[in-house]
């Protein structure tokens, strides 16, 4: 989640210096030539059905192409704070999908969960726009004009193409490895967004691009399409996945500090505010019920296990 964090805030950087398009199309494609061993099927895998293959488009055109799309526009045309303040809703719109799509109950947790992620981006919102870090950016790419309030849209419909992302997903998970998803949706990424890349690429001056930019693309592509999918799934098969989802509060907080630390960007009492109630609402949306009770529980069973072998 940190990594996570630090690559939507550092984004901030390579939208200034690249179209979004042609860094949509390279992040697929340095992505792909890193994923390219886990596209074949492995033994014990289930061939792809008919429905799997359609359920992998989808995901991989909402997840993979349209939230990229959106979060590269969205963080151009805001800031690294704002994008980070608007990710945390992710849990909550996951809530409100999962609610549309596949018939689960909202619990009144999740609820308030909700409405504090939408208070927090209506916050955002109303907020005095940041300076963006005009100052250091002006030293790798001119500014680009600020329109914060489609910039925040942008970054809100990019939260709910993830949460489309993470309920498809729901349905593929047990009949596709976690691993060969990644890399099938990354193709189906790479092939939905090359015309409009080649395009980009045709009138785009390539010399302009500073080393250390090529350097953050690599790091940017890596980390989003590999690093962060291996780090959750080895995760995950330690931490059970409410107690996990309570990790995403670092991805808010992660690209916060990469906008004010290293871009520096504004940090009003407006936005600590937002970014407040973002994370309240994500720790509610992702807290384990009863996780006291649970541990308590446990601790109990290890005091009787251990007590007859105390002297």
């Amino acid at each position: 989640m940190v990594l996570v964090g630090s690559y939507v805030g550092l984004s901030r950087l390579l939208v200034a210096s690249l179209p979004v398009m042609l860094l949509a199309w390279l992040r697929f494609g340095i992505a792909a030539m890193a994923m390219l061993h886990w596209v074949k099927r492995q033994p014990g895998d289930a061939p792809l059905s008919a429905h799997d293959r359609q359920l992998l488009f989808w995901q991989s055109f909402l997840g993979n192409f349209m939230f990229s799309v959106c979060m590269l526009y969205g963080v151009l045309l805001s800031s690294a704070v704002s994008a980070g303040v608007v990710m945390a809703a992710i849990p909550a719109a996951v809530a409100l999908l999962s609610r549309g799509w596949l018939g689960e109950r909202i619990a009144p947790r999740t609820g308030l969960a909700i409405a504090c992620a939408a208070l927090g981006i209506l916050l955002l919102a109303l907020a005095r726009a940041p300076a963006a870090g005009a100052e250091s950016l002006s030293a790798i790419a001119p500014a680009t004009g600020q329109q914060p309030l489609l910039g925040h849209v942008l970054l809100l419909m990019a939260v709910f193409c993830e949460a489309a992302y993470v309920v498809i997903g729901k349905r593929l998970s047990g009949r596709v490895s976690p691993r060969r998803i990644s890399a099938l949706i990354n193709l189906w990424g790479l092939a939905l967004v090359t015309p409009f890349g080649l395009w980009q690429a045709w009138r785009f001056d390539f010399s302009t691009v500073s080393l250390e930019i090529w350097g953050l693309l690599v790091f940017y592509a890596l980390a989003a399409s590999v690093a962060t999918v291996w780090l959750w799934m080895k995760g995950l098969a330690q931490v059970p996945a409410q107690q996990a989802g309570v990790f995403t509060v670092l991805l808010p907080v992660s690209a916060a500090a990469v906008g004010v630390l290293l871009l520096g960007e504004a940090f009003t009492t407006a936005h600590l505010a937002a970014l407040a109630l973002a994370m309240t609402g994500l720790l509610l949306a992702t807290w384990p019920s009863g996780a006291a009770q649970r541990f308590g529980r446990r601790a109990l069973k290890t005091a009787q296990r251990s007590g007859p072998q105390s002297p």
